[in-house]
């Protein structure tokens, strides 16, 4: 057996230990005792407002809707683009098990430049969620996300083409006040030349709670095109603040700016989530 694949063989049997157990579909074999998945009687934990999603899934049973609208500003090469994304309505079901759930995302947008307005909708986001391991001490709480655009949305707006892509989502609660947390991604995207390429995506969040029902958070993330013709690595820093007055309701606004020429100049945004059980 070579090294490559011995490698894999540990990196399997490090969690196979109690597969389907309790909320997750993994334990990690030196902790067997330590189990997580969702748990309904704390607050709702949400994949929005930072680009980092949660590493957990919503629970068996559960209908969780996040919404928000946000808006994207980018002066370069003498023109002003304003892009604003309305609704923005992302739908989590839990189903079978508390590791697994069904995701569908829908994006109205409204494009402004100085010449023209376009309004629409983008593609749709259709994707899976498996929570794969609780947090075990440095091992982290892990889940990977199945997801792809499929082409429904306007002219103006839709690939014309089914993207698929991959999420990894990783976190860990350092004490009752800080966590955090990263995701590793890549994507197919169509650049706006019609060319293909893969886009890869990486994220690091720190997360604080303020109160009981106050949280904050502060983000860096990369997207970075592999092989594109037209579309170059943009890297953003952004930070916002959630408010839950009940375990199932969340309200969220965050702002972030583009660290490098070729990202947007700055976004924000607010939000609204809500969990039915």
């Amino acid at each position: 057996m070579n090294k490559q694949t011995s490698g894999a063989w540990l990196l399997a049997l490090a969690f196979v230990s109690g597969a389907h157990a309790d909320g997750t579909l993994f334990r990690w074999s030196f902790a067997p005792e330590v189990s997580g998945g969702p748990d309904l009687s704390e607050p709702i934990v949400t994949d929005r407002p930072d680009f980092t999603e949660a590493s957990s899934t919503v629970g068996k049973g559960v209908l969780q809707l996040e919404s928000g609208y946000t808006v994207v500003y980018d002066q370069s090469a003498g023109e002003t683009e304003t892009v604003h994304s309305w609704g923005e309505p992302l739908f989590r079901l839990g189903v079978w098990e508390d590791w697994f759930e069904l995701r569908l995302g829908v994006f109205p947008l409204t494009e402004r430049t100085d010449d023209n307005t376009t309004s629409g909708v983008d593609d749709s986001y259709l994707g899976a969620k498996f929570m794969l391991t609780p947090q075990a001490g440095l091992a982290p709480e892990m889940s990977l996300v199945p997801q792809m655009r499929v082409p429904t949305g306007s002219s103006a707006f839709t690939a014309d083409e089914v993207l698929p892509g991959l999420n990894w989502l990783y976190g860990w609660d350092i004490d009752d006040i800080f966590s955090t947390g990263g995701s590793t991604q890549f994507n197919r995207r169509v650049d706006d030349v019609g060319e293909s390429y893969t886009e890869w995506a990486q994220s690091w969040t720190v997360n604080a709670a303020l109160a009981d029902n106050i949280g904050s958070y502060l983000e860096y993330f990369v997207i970075a095109p592999h092989s594109a013709v037209a579309a170059e690595t943009e890297h953003y820093v952004d930070g916002g603040f959630t408010y839950r007055p009940v375990n199932d309701v969340q309200f969220d606004i965050r702002a972030g700016v583009g660290l490098n020429e070729a990202a947007a100049d700055m976004f924000a945004g607010i939000g609204l989530s809500l969990r039915y059980w």
